[in-house]
């Protein structure tokens, strides 16, 4: 019975490690600035998470202030899980699973929200962003797509490991907008997760009666956020639309939570 038991905890542990991981998921839309009708970019954020419980917070930066989406439970930390700045720099993550080449330690990796963060406090440009990208000491500590818009117009997803980059301009999609759950484009086949969800995703962009010039940040969170199965799910903690300057989040279950809008003006005057 001893040994039984040894086992059944060691299978339990082996299935629950990649569950966990898994559990950092998002599903995400950019849209470019070229097509909506205040000609800036949109951004979703989707956040599926262990850590349920979120809020925004503002923060001094270096250089910028900023409000960023930060779990609840890691009081303290330097990280945050999308967000924007007094430069209209705004960036958010998806985890990935299938860009990690290497044998550096887990102690060393899921460090996407520091990343975060620290961009947010000296970032104003796409460009800046990369400029980070290309300084910070590798190994990166981080298995990501990475989504940048910023008040210039700037629009792309970044697939990042800890060595390199890859960068795709929403700019340059004739679509117009990109969609980016758990995998990336530049990866395994093979270790893709998040392909209903991009699917699904995808599906409602393409089949929606509504123009894309009237999509904003009420169209995303209704159509994508509160869509049902596969995008809503038991871990679903927040739904975060970048629009113009303004955070709209529902902090919760998006079907049964209402959104509201944050501002780093705002926040920081409170």
């Amino acid at each position: 019975m001893k040994k039984f038991s040894v086992l059944l905890v060691l299978l339990l542990l082996g299935a629950a490690g990649p569950w966990a991981r898994e559990a950092s998921a998002c599903t995400s839309v950019i849209i470019s600035g070229e097509f909506t009708a205040s000609g800036r970019p949109i951004m979703l954020k989707h956040r599926d998470t262990d850590h349920l419980e979120n809020d925004i917070r503002w923060f001094r930066g270096e250089k910028y202030g900023f409000i960023g989406l930060v779990n609840c439970d890691d009081p303290g930390k330097k990280e945050v899980w999308s967000g924007t700045n007094s430069a209209g720099f705004c960036i958010m993550n998806t985890a990935t699973y299938d860009l990690k080449d290497d044998d550096v330690p887990a102690e060393l990796m899921d460090r996407e929200g520091e990343v975060m963060y620290r961009a947010l406090e000296i970032c104003e440009t796409l460009e800046d962003f990369e400029h980070l990208l290309d300084t910070l000491s590798r190994p990166l500590g981080v298995e990501a797509n990475f989504g940048v818009t910023d008040a210039r117009g700037g629009a792309a997803y970044y697939e990042v490991n800890n060595w390199k980059w890859v960068k795709y301009d929403v700019n340059e999609e004739p679509s117009g907008y990109r969609v980016v759950t758990n995998f990336t484009w530049s990866g395994r086949v093979e270790d893709r997760k998040g392909v209903d969800r991009y699917e699904k995703a995808c599906r409602i962009l393409a089949e929606t009666q509504i123009p894309i010039r009237e999509w904003d940040h009420d169209f995303l969170i209704n159509a994508i956020s509160r869509s049902g199965a596969p995008i809503l799910r038991d871990i679903t903690a927040a739904s975060i639309v970048f629009e113009d300057g303004v955070m709209w989040a529902c902090l919760g279950r998006p079907d049964i939570t209402p959104y509201e809008p944050f501002t780093e003006e705002g926040m920081r005057a409170e």
